[in-house]
Formats: C-alpha cells, structure tokens, sequence
C-alpha cells in the first residue's frame, strides 16, 4: 500500500543573481575588464558611459505594456535625458534579425572596425620540445626510428624529465602510430637523446639528471668526486649525512665543499629554461590603493574596478516605440521580450558591478581600521590577532563574503603590495596574558633561525625553549608547524660545513 506523509524542510538556495554576483565578488581587478568585456559582447543593451554621465540609468523602468503584455514592469514611461542619443526603431531591429542571426552588430562604435585594427608584432620563441626536435633532425635515423624519437620527446615534461615509462612509450606507439617497437630499442634512443643539448635532459630522476651534466663537464678532482657521491650516496647526500660519505669514500672537508660547490652549480630543471614565461600572468595588479596622509591612512579603490557602464538608449526607445505603437503582431512582441530580457540583464550586470565596488570598499576599510598602525608604520608587529570573523562583525557581511575578498584582492601600501588575507592571522598569549599575532610569533622564529650557527643549526627543542624565554609559551609541535609555514627545513638539514 502507498503511504504518503508530508514533510517541511528549510532549505538554503541561492538565486542564479546571487551565485553570478558571487562569482563578480571572487573575480580579481586583473580579470574585471574581460569579464565586462564578454558581458558588452553577450548584451547588446550594456554599454560604456563615454561622456561620463549616468543619465539615471540605475532607475530605468519598462512600460506597462512591455514584454509578453502581461504587465510585469512598472508603468511609469522612461524619459530619456539625452536628446541626441542614438535611435534604433524596432522594425529596423527586426530587418537586421533577418540578415543576421545571431542579431548583434558587433562592428560598433567601441570596437571598431577590422580594417583600422592595428596589430601588434608578436614575440616569436622556439619551445623546448621543437629545440629537441631539431637537433634530432641531425641525426641519422631511419624514418621509422625517428617517429620513435619524436613520441619520446614528445613524453618530456617541461622541465625535461621523462617520467612516462618506456613501456607505456611503446604502447603509444603501438596503438596510437601502428609502429612497432621493444624496451630496449627506446633505450637506445632515450641515451642518444640524452646527449642533446640543454645537458641533463631525458633523465628519468633527478640523481640521474645531475650525473647526465657531471659527465658532459671537464674532468677534474671535483667532478669526479661529485660523481662518487651522486653515484653511490645520493639520499645520503641530500639528507646531509655527510659523515657517513666522508667516511666511506675518504674525503676531507675540503673535498666536501667542492662536491657541495659543484652540485649547486647544476640544473635540476634542465628544460625549465626554455618554457616561455608569461610575466603579465605574474604582474600583481591591487585592488586598493592606501596612502599615509600625515599620519591618516586614505583607502582609494582601483579605478579598474568602478567603470562607466550605462543602458543603452537605442534599446530603451525601441521599448518606448513599442508601447506607443497600435501594431503588435507577434514577431515584434518576440523582439520586446528579447529586448526586455536583455535590458533587465544590463541593469542588473550595472547594480552588480556597483554592489562589488561598495563590499571591496566596505571590507577593506574594516581591514584598515583594524590594523590601522600597520599601515601607519608598516612594522609587521603591529599586526593585531585578526580573523574573518572579526571583519564578519564589523561590516554585516557572511565571513563566506569576506572570504572571497581576502583571498584574491590586493592592496598597494608604502610598504609594498598584500593579498588581503596576509592581515589575518590567529591569537596567542603571552605568559602576561597578552594576546599578539601568530605573525610576530614566526617573525621572531625567522630571525633566530636566521642568525643561528650554520654549524649547528638549531633543533625545535631549542627554539621553544628560547620563544619561551622571550614569554612565549608554545608547544614543540606548533613551533615545527609555524617553522614549515615559513618553509625552513628541519635543522639537519640546515647544518652547513
């Protein structure tokens, strides 16, 4: 037998406005412009405010007639308050709908058209592989056994190392080019590779790399004996067990440094020299801009963030035509719903902009008035215990909010550039009763770890015993943790001859 039973739930959903605004929020400055201009390319009825003037277009309002006819605007007319502004008629509208489907004429006055289009000379670099793939050239190979050469070149990663095994190599062949090959053959052709030039490349692992550029340098007593060491007492090596090495192959101090020397001098990423860096991917555009006038830190917002978006008036009049016109057939009101659909999509993309600036701003003045001697002195001392909770309670906003906006915004100081989330660090108290930032905590580690003998680096035990000297009481376990933070190794292996 069906039973039935009713049951109520509270359920937590957010609108497709809310998740796209979201979305805006998290958006850095460095990506806003493409986002705007994707969203002037989706909507014919979002454009620039070139002369500068709002026009109230954050007010606009539809007819009552708008739409399907079904009365879903309001019914106050728009006035327009620029007489000059373009006219676009709706039958016109429907004419270009006809000729061109997508119904967007994008040779606009924004953009421009394709002929005065000026281009930009680019860079032209040769990549890693195609440096590989010429020297190959060279070689004599049979047309068959250079498809070989070409998969296993192609199986490098970028920074030269070939970590695919040679089975799955010949596998690839098989399957994927029908050409048939065996382990060893592959070999053979990884060592002829190997003797390409950058040094180092198509090692499978890094102690191998190494010795690929050891045996391509001049013979010398430190060569030789840096090949020992690498050959025989690699993990040892990189532990930093230099007894056990000195011991087993009869090397003295001096010896050990040369080794040491030698090894520095080689490159671990052999063919990360050749990948094409994008330095505008690196370039850290900031969000804020704080200024110390005279002892008062000044919060501007980047300009970037704040554009000059209106409502299109053509489309506005076309609505206006529409209302006004005793003909209505059904194509004109299928062009007013995509009309009205897009108007109310440009004005709800302009408040959306609007809300982001108001909550950057918003939260980062609660960040400057929390930590306002921080960005009078700039001593990162003065870095109170701040969470995103604190900032939650001070501009109303969901820590989930203040999240996304720490996380990826930066503010540009007389100090130098932060992420926002950089201000935020958790409490700890002093034997006094004091509570200071984790922040000043690590940077007094960082400078007794910095000025320790090299000799005999300093053992966590020893940094807790000495933060607690200084009134700091902390466990071991954190101060390892605090220490991995700032990404010092343990002090074995920090000891230096």
């Amino acid at each position: 037998m069906l039973r039935q039973s009713n049951q109520q739930r509270l359920l937590q959903r957010l609108s497709p406005q809310q998740i796209q605004l979201m979305k805006l929020l998290q958006i850095p400055t460095a990506n806003l412009e493409e986002r705007i201009k994707e969203e002037l390319e989706d909507n014919p009825a979002l454009e620039f405010e070139l002369d500068g003037n709002n026009n109230d277009q954050d007010n606009y309002e539809l007819g009552e007639n708008s739409g399907d006819g079904e009365g879903d605007g309001p019914s106050e007319e728009v006035e327009l308050s620029n007489d000059n502004a373009e006219k676009v008629d709706l039958d016109d509208f429907l004419r270009r709908e006809d000729d061109d489907s997508s119904g967007y004429d994008y040779s606009d006055d924004y953009y421009g058209s394709g002929d005065n289009e000026k281009v930009s000379p680019a860079r032209v670099e040769t990549s890693f592989h195609e440096q590989l793939l010429d020297q190959l050239s060279m070689l004599q190979l049979d047309e068959r056994r250079h498809r070989i050469a070409e998969q296993i070149i192609g199986s490098l990663d970028e920074d030269g190392y070939l970590r695919r095994e040679v089975t799955s190599i010949a596998d690839d062949l098989a399957f994927g080019q029908n050409v048939q090959t065996t382990v060893e053959e592959i070999n053979e052709l990884v060592e002829e590779i190997q003797r390409f030039d950058p040094p180092g490349i198509c090692a499978v692992t890094l102690q191998e790399c190494l010795i690929l550029q050891l045996k391509r340098t001049p013979d010398s007593k430190p060569v030789r004996d840096t090949i020992a060491v690498l050959d025989n007492y690699f993990t040892e090596f990189t532990k930093k067990h230099y007894d056990k090495i000195q011991k087993h192959l009869a090397l003295d101090n001096d010896d050990l440094k040369n080794v040491i020397a030698t090894v520095v001098k080689l490159n671990p990423k052999p063919g990360a020299a050749y990948t094409v860096s994008n330095k505008a991917e690196n370039y850290i555009i900031p969000d804020f801009f704080v200024f110390n006038n005279n002892g008062v830190p000044e919060l501007s917002l980047n300009s970037k963030n704040a554009p000059e978006l209106r409502v299109s008036e053509g489309y506005r009049d076309m609505m206006k035509a529409y209302d006004r016109s005793e003909k209505k057939d059904k194509r004109q009101k299928e062009a007013v719903l995509f009309i009205k659909q897009k108007l109310d999509s440009a004005k709800w993309f302009i408040d959306a902009i609007k809300q982001r600036q108001h909550t950057l701003l918003h939260t980062m003045q609660a960040i400057l008035d929390f930590q306002r001697d921080f960005f009078i002195t700039g001593d990162e001392s003065d870095l109170k215990p701040m969470i995103l909770k604190d900032i939650a309670a001070l501009t109303n906003l969901d820590v989930s909010t203040v999240s996304r906006v720490a996380n990826s915004k930066y503010v540009q100081t007389e100090y130098g550039t932060h992420i926002l989330k950089y201000f935020f660090s958790e409490a700890l108290q002093t034997e006094n009763g004091e509570e200071v930032s984790t922040r000043e905590v690590k940077q007094i580690l960082s400078e007794f770890i910095e000025n320790e003998d090299k000799q005999k680096p300093l053992s966590d035990e020893e940094l807790t015993d000495m933060l607690t000297v200084k009134g700091y009481t902390i466990a071991r376990r954190t101060v390892a943790k605090y220490r991995e933070q700032l990404g010092v190794s343990v002090a074995r292996l920090r000891k230096e001859l």
